[in-house]
């Protein structure tokens, strides 16, 4: 029996190794294919704008060491742009095709991609526009079409813009789990929710001058592209006249009411073929690979963007993830090499660790006095995220980009009261006074909260003092339009915490303008080191923890998940943090 068990053992770990070495065989031949699938561009292409996972801004480059190969993600809305930007001289492709009813980027993304394909109708091709339904962003993005077309049983969300904070001082006096707030800015309103059971004057003054300053800037594109008056548009999403599509094409903001079948009839129109004829659309992913591997250039001056896109975390960072670590050592790669002209650093963040943010703003400042570094603002660049912005020789943003928040705060869970409920008691041993520092299991005492808020006062004056000289402002000046309080990119520009209302190419043409550069590649950084169960989980879907937010998904919904993501992410912060003062969702 005992032989039989050892015999079968054997067996079953010659498979497992011969599994193994399987899909490591597989990985190696997928990641050769991929270096060497030749993508095609058809005659008669229409490229088509529409993606089903939320957008990020840059897709990423990996470096593979296991087997020494490179390779790149096109996924992004940098390639997008190039994309786009491209297609506007490609005889190949006839025209844009925009589909989606559920756009999930932000608020600035869509306005970068808007713009990308205004532009590109200048060439005199055509860009239509299908929705079996439009969600308001999705219509902001559709709007820029020559014609827009919706189904006849769909609808149009044009309805203005809002916001909704929860509050929870009540349910922590009933669970008894407590949130002790230390905090500077009377704007920080992250930690409001757990102070009090309403909004402050000064949170909803700061929301409503946001959300009017985004929508106003939305009304003036789309009243642009559809020739209706913003005071129009406004009076359509007061009274709801466009949740129809009968009311959406009597109030302009659709061409025709068709099937899908007859908006692929009104393509091929377009694109001069045959009823019988199949038209050859290209999403933006393969185009842009295919773009990007058609004009590589090789040994000319180079301006690289640095890509700064999620929380802001104290370590070495990942691709959802910034951290000091990847960004600092971006930033010394891009400042040593000779063919790189100029920095662009493209901020994504709410924010997060203070001192990631400080070590990334003093890497910023010794770059930029070796070569020029400018700053291009995507959805949001608040908080930590303007923390490391500030330095930068010039500043670019969105109008609809969300900023400033230049406020720090600090968060305390307490279980005191918990534990008295469950008749648990903590004793503690300590050699000195404050060598416990914080417990979870007794009151905050006065003593501690003096010290940490000496802390984040601290931090406060040094952010100030950062922003005053960055900016050429007072501290006084800074602090007035502080206080944790956020600004969109159109307030920003007015008040001086932003120079250009511009995106990533405007950018780009900037630095490289700077640095007295006409001819340029793109390099784009960080560099992602990936490892096995990486890209098996790319290529082969085995991994355990794909499976399993993928599971997640689908039973708790997007929405639900998302929101799971964020509280994992709060979970994890430590130390002072100087992030966003609230999970802002426009909608």
């Amino acid at each position: 029996m005992k032989f039989l068990r050892n015999l079968l053992a054997s067996v079953l770990g010659c498979l497992v190794a011969f599994g193994v070495l399987f899909c490591m065989l597989l990985i190696f031949v997928a990641l050769a294919g991929s270096q060497e699938n030749v993508i095609t561009v058809s005659e008669n292409s229409v490229l088509e704008i529409g993606i089903d996972e939320p957008l990020k801004d840059y897709g990423g480059r990996f470096d593979f060491t296991d087997f020494g190969m490179k390779f790149e993600e096109y996924d992004g809305l940098n390639h997008m742009l190039t994309a786009i930007k491209k297609a506007k001289t490609d005889d190949k492709i006839r025209g844009i095709s925009i589909k989606s009813s559920y756009f999930p980027a932000g608020m600035a993304q869509v306005k970068a991609i808007r713009d990308a394909i205004d532009d590109f109708k200048t060439s005199g091709k055509f860009v239509y526009a299908y929705g079996d339904f439009y969600a308001q962003q999705d219509y902001y993005l559709a709007s820029v079409a020559d014609s827009v077309f919706v189904n006849p049983v769909g609808d149009i969300e044009f309805k203005g813009l809002a916001s909704e904070v929860l509050f929870f001082k009540d349910l922590q006096e009933k669970s008894g789990v407590k949130l002790e707030v230390i905090r500077h800015g009377k704007y920080k309103s992250a930690v409001e929710p757990f102070l009090d059971n309403k909004m402050s004057p000064e949170n909803r003054e700061q929301l409503s001058e946001l959300l009017y300053s985004v929508w106003n800037s939305m009304l003036d594109d789309i009243a642009a592209s559809r020739r209706v008056h913003p005071d129009a548009l406004d009076v359509i999403a007061d009274d709801l006249e466009a949740r129809t599509p009968a009311k959406a094409l009597k109030a302009q903001l659709v061409d025709r009411i068709a099937y899908f079948d007859e908006y692929e009839a009104a393509l091929k129109k377009a694109c001069g073929l045959d009823e019988d004829k199949d038209i050859k659309f290209v999403g933006t992913e393969a185009y842009a690979e295919y773009v990007a591997k058609k004009n590589k250039k090789a040994g000319k001056d180079r301006i690289a963007v640095i890509y700064a896109e999620g929380d802001i975390v104290y370590g070495e960072g990942s691709k959802d993830y910034v951290g000091q670590g990847i960004i600092v050592r971006s930033l010394r790669e891009a400042r040593k090499d000779d063919k790189v002209k100029a920095i662009v650093l493209r901020v994504n963040s709410p924010g997060g660790s203070a001192l990631a943010s400080d070590i990334i703003w003093r890497e910023v400042e010794i770059t930029k006095k070796k070569k020029p570094v400018v700053v291009s603002m995507g959805n949001l660049a608040a908080s930590g995220g303007y923390y490391i912005a500030t330095g930068a020789d010039r500043i670019f943003a969105e109008s609809t980009t969300i900023t400033g928040s230049i406020g720090v705060f600090g968060m305390l869970p307490n279980f005191k009261q918990l534990a008295d409920r469950w008749g648990i008691n903590a004793e503690q041993v300590v050699t000195n006074r404050q060598a416990l520092g914080y417990s979870v299991f007794e009151p905050l005492s006065e003593e501690y909260r003096k010290v940490t808020k000496e802390s984040i006062e601290n931090i406060y004056d040094t952010f100030v003092s950062h922003v005053a000289e960055g900016r050429d402002m007072s501290e006084d000046e800074v602090d007035r339009i502080a206080q944790g309080r956020v600004w969109s990119g159109r307030e920003a520009r007015e008040i001086g915490l932003v120079d250009e209302i511009g995106g990533l190419g405007d950018a780009i043409g900037y630095a490289a303008e700077t640095a007295g550069i006409e001819e340029y590649a793109v390099e784009d950084y960080p560099v992602y080191t990936t490892s096995i169960e990486d890209i098996m989980d790319k290529f082969i879907g085995v991994s355990l923890t794909r499976n399993k937010e993928h599971m997640l998904k689908e039973e708790l919904g997007r929405e639900a998940y998302e929101i799971l993501q964020k509280i994992k992410v709060l979970s994890q912060q430590k130390g002072v943090q100087a992030r966003l003062p609230f999970e802002l969702i426009i909608r």
